[in-house]
C-alpha cells in the first residue's frame, strides 16, 4: 500500500501524488473499501479516486533517484522496438505504453527518434501516430525522472543527454 504524500505512476495518467487514503462516502462507492485520492503532478484539475486494491490499472512507485540514474546509464544499451510492418507499429507502441515501464518508454522514444530522422532524411513527414506516441512516452518518462531526480521536467532531456555523453566520453 502506498503512503500519503508518496509519488506513484498511475496508468495512463502518469505521475500522481497520493493526497489521501480514505473511505469514500459517495453514491456508488463501496464504503467498506479504502480509496486513494490522487492528484496528477503535471495536470491541474480533477482528482482521481481509485480503490487501493484496484488491479485494472497499473499503479507503482516511481523510480528512486538511484534507479533513475541506473536507467539513464543503461539507455544507450536499451534496444529499439522492432517493427515488421507499418500496420503493426501502432499496436506495438500501444502495448509498450500500457506496460507503464520506463524501459519501454525509452524503447519507444529511441525507436521513434530514429524513425523521425529517417523520415526527415527522405523528405517525408512524420506520421501523426508516431508523434503522439513519442510525446506520450516522453511525457511519462520525463515526468517520472523529474520527480525522481528532483529536477524540472523541462530539463530532463538535457540532463539525460549530458549524462549519456559524459559516460561515452
Amino acid at each position: 500500500m502506498f503512503k500519503k504524500g508518496q509519488y506513484i505512476h498511475y496508468g495512463s495518467h502518469g505521475v500522481c501524488m497520493v493526497e489521501d487514503i480514505t473511505h469514500m462516502d459517495m453514491p456508488g462507492a463501496d464504503k467498506s473499501k479504502l480509496y486513494y485520492v490522487l492528484s496528477k503532478v503535471y495536470t491541474q484539475g480533477n482528482k482521481i479516486y481509485t480503490k487501493v486494491d484496484n488491479d485494472k490499472v497499473i499503479m507503482r512507485e516511481i523510480l528512486s533517484q538511484e534507479e533513475a540514474m541506473d536507467l539513464i546509464e543503461e539507455m544507450p544499451q536499451i534496444e529499439q522496438i522492432k517493427v515488421e510492418n507499418d500496420k503493426s507499429r501502432g499496436e506495438k507502441y500501444k502495448l509498450a505504453m500500457n506496460k507503464c515501464d520506463c524501459k519501454e518508454w525509452v524503447r519507444i522514444i529511441k525507436s521513434l527518434y530514429q524513425r523521425k530522422q529517417e523520415c526527415i532524411a527522405k523528405g517525408r513527414k512524420v506520421a501523426i501516430t508516431d508523434e503522439r506516441f513519442y510525446k506520450e512516452a516522453s511525457d511519462h518518462l520525463y515526468g517520472e525522472l523529474a520527480i525522481s531526480l528532483g529536477i524540472d521536467k523541462d530539463n530532463v532531456e538535457d540532463f539525460i543527454l549530458s549524462h549519456v555523453h559524459a559516460v561515452d566520453a
